[in-house]
């Protein structure tokens, strides 16, 4: 049994994670920096030891990994900008390195590595080559895009209105993943490590046009629910982020290798969108 330390625990990959590593027989450190919210509360009762860290404080990520095995370590532009996800997630890095951690499994995005020009990708990435030349055994997993999302923001307000908006055109594919395969996969990594270290891997467990996505939803929701191609002029108007993120998506493609992944590590499940799909609670979050 490890005592893995988990970053994001009360969010939906380190929460995947920690779930998948309880279930697999782990001792899950829960960081966060609010330890008496009601989110730290819910882990705790789960049997979660829960330990104050902040990546702006490093004394605090040094105290919380004293004694851990190892690190999943998640970090996000959400709330601050890129310039402070780099700088947080390589104070993690070298807090793991400092506690002579046995592994940390980064998570990443799926073509980080390959010169996106996607900023919260060119993040990810400088983060990665910080921990690649940090002296801690190391693992990269690089999830692509979320199921999860489909069910929270400007998506499902869309899906409300019977219109599944996406700034791509109805028949390109993109590579998909929910939260809790990634969480799975995580687990996998940190059970075998010794296969796992020194790797990066892409991971997804579908792949699916937006024509191919509308009509699952349809299927799922019990609703009409047409594909409408967001322009990505609009999207910009929000995010220039996000128009560089589908910009991408539509021209180079996000592909990720899903049936070798299937055929490597079946023990992960690999949820396809359908499955994912029917398995949402879709009366309570149409509104019905």
């Amino acid at each position: 049994m490890l005592t893995v330390a988990v970053t994001g625990a009360t969010g939906a990959q380190g929460g995947a994670t920690a779930r998948a590593l309880w279930a697999a027989g782990h001792h899950v450190r829960a960081l966060t920096r609010r330890p008496d919210s009601p989110a730290a509360d819910a882990l705790r009762a789960l049997g979660a030891e829960i330990r104050h860290a902040d990546f702006d404080d490093r004394g605090s990520l040094d105290a919380a990994l004293t004694g851990a095995d190892a690190l999943f370590a998640v970090t996000t532009p959400l709330g601050t900008d890129t310039a402070t996800e780099v700088r947080q997630g390589r104070t993690l890095v070298d807090a793991a390195a400092a506690a002579r951690l046995e592994h940390v499994v980064l998570t990443s995005a799926a073509h980080a590595d390959r010169g996106t020009g996607i900023p919260h990708y060119e993040s990810k990435y400088q983060i990665e080559r910080h921990l690649r030349t940090s002296d801690v055994p190391w693992t990269v997993i690089a999830p692509a895009a979320f199921m999860d999302n489909h069910t929270t923001g400007w998506t499902l307000a869309g899906l409300r209105e019977g219109v599944f908006g996406w700034p791509m055109p109805a028949d390109r594919p993109f590579a998909l993943i929910p939260a809790a395969d990634i969480g799975a996969f995580a687990a996998l990594a940190f059970g075998r490590r010794k296969e796992f270290v020194g790797r990066r891997i892409d991971i997804a467990s579908d792949t699916r046009t937006p024509a191919e996505i509308a009509a699952t939803l349809t299927t799922a929701t019990g609703h009409p629910i047409t594909h409408h191609e967001v322009a990505l002029d609009h999207v910009r108007t929000h995010s220039e982020d996000l128009a560089a993120m589908f910009a991408y998506f539509t021209t180079t493609g996000l592909t990720v290798d899903t049936p070798a992944l299937r055929r490597a590590h079946p023990e992960v499940g690999w949820t396809t969108f359908a499955d994912w799909a029917a398995d949402q609670n879709w009366p309570v979050l149409m509104g019905n």
